[in-house]
């Protein structure tokens, strides 16, 4: 039976850090292993308090009167040295609702006003993102977006362009360029569905 034995905390970072697993395999050899997380401490890391929790939240809207468009972000990202398709998202803060926090985070990643619909549990849960390094799990929050652009309040870190993006543009982005997987499968839906949040319409 697999078993950690112990955890080290091996960085001090303030979004995200990397703790060392010293681990027992099935056949009972020992061995390390690596994870990922945005705890700040080894009691908090999901592997100590059994707890899953909704680290970031993902946010995907459409936009226009015919809500004929999704809203994407095209961001630069250092572990890729590239830009990549994504939807608005962002880190929850502690104690806050990730709903909140996807309506804040709209706001200042891209200027436009989120206005949430309500879906059932099972769409919108938090889900793991990249399960074999991390335990960071992340919620999703479907809606409507309205406004005008505006990049006032990024953060410094933050090299992004808001796209509004129809089908035609949706089909040249998964063709062509770098997108995340999540964001991709969303798209597949918003390109095959008559209704893109027909889907969370199923029970």
């Amino acid at each position: 039976m697999e078993k950690i034995k112990k955890i080290t905390k091996v960085t001090d970072n303030p979004y995200v850090n990397l703790y060392n697993l010293d681990v027992v395999n099935r056949k009972g050899k020992d061995f390390k292993y690596y994870v990922a997380s945005r705890a700040k401490e080894i009691d908090r890391l999901e592997l100590s308090t059994g707890q899953q929790h909704a680290d970031g939240v993902i946010i995907y809207s459409l936009y226009g009167e015919k809500r004929d468009k999704v809203v994407l972000i095209r961001q630069y990202r250092y572990a890729i040295d590239n830009y990549i398709y994504e939807f608005p998202a962002g880190l929850v803060e502690t104690g806050e609702d990730y709903h909140a926090a996807a309506v804040r985070e709209m706001r200042e990643e891209t200027g436009l006003t989120l206005h949430p619909i309500q879906v059932a549990p099972v769409f919108e849960k938090p889900y793991y993102t990249t399960i074999g390094m991390t335990d960071e799990c992340c919620g999703t929050v479907y809606g409507y977006a309205d406004g005008e652009i505006s990049k006032d309040m990024l953060e410094d870190s933050e090299d992004l362009e808001v796209v509004l993006a129809d089908r035609e543009e949706v089909r040249r982005i998964l063709r062509e360029e770098r997108v995340a997987i999540v964001c991709s499968y969303m798209l597949m839906h918003f390109l095959q569905d008559e209704e893109p949040f027909g889907f969370l319409q199923v029970k």
